[in-house]
């Protein structure tokens, strides 16, 4: 995929829940360690979050076996609390995330610059995962 264009991949899902605790479920570093894996084999087993702008954010995320583990982090570009989080990644890559409230559920959607390594629909696949595991983790906690 070296093209030297960038292309941006959207994810999105609606969360049957308000958009201040999808807000909270997203961005409180308690909640990231909940949801911030792709599937049941991992978790997240370290987060902290400077929701500012400049603010430094980080997760760690590890298989459960312990054979592979990565860090995930970046800064944050603009915040307008309930509605959009925009950050770049470590390695510059730009993403923006929308809360769109719908009376009382939240519709999220995630843009993020692809990186070269692996394919469009493996990357996208990923990041569905996760958002899916948010939705999932947000609807079922109190």
């Amino acid at each position: 995929m070296e093209t030297g264009e960038k292309v941006t991949i959207t994810v999105e899902t609606t969360v049957h829940a308000p958009v201040e605790k999808v807000w909270e479920h997203w961005t409180e570093p308690h909640h990231i360690t909940n949801w911030s894996f792709a599937s049941d084999e991992w978790h997240a087993p370290i987060a902290e979050n400077d929701l500012r702008v400049g603010g430094r954010f980080f997760t760690r995320m590890e298989a459960k076996d312990g054979s592979f583990g990565f860090d995930f982090g970046g800064i944050y570009d603009e915040i307008r609390i309930y509605e959009f989080i925009s950050y770049t990644l470590g390695d510059g890559r730009k993403v923006a995330i929308s809360f769109i409230s719908q009376e009382n559920d939240t519709k999220v959607i995630e843009d993020f610059e692809a990186e070269a390594t692996n394919s469009i629909e493996m990357q996208q696949a990923g990041w569905q995962a996760f958002l899916d595991n948010f939705k999932k983790y947000c609807e079922l906690s109190k």
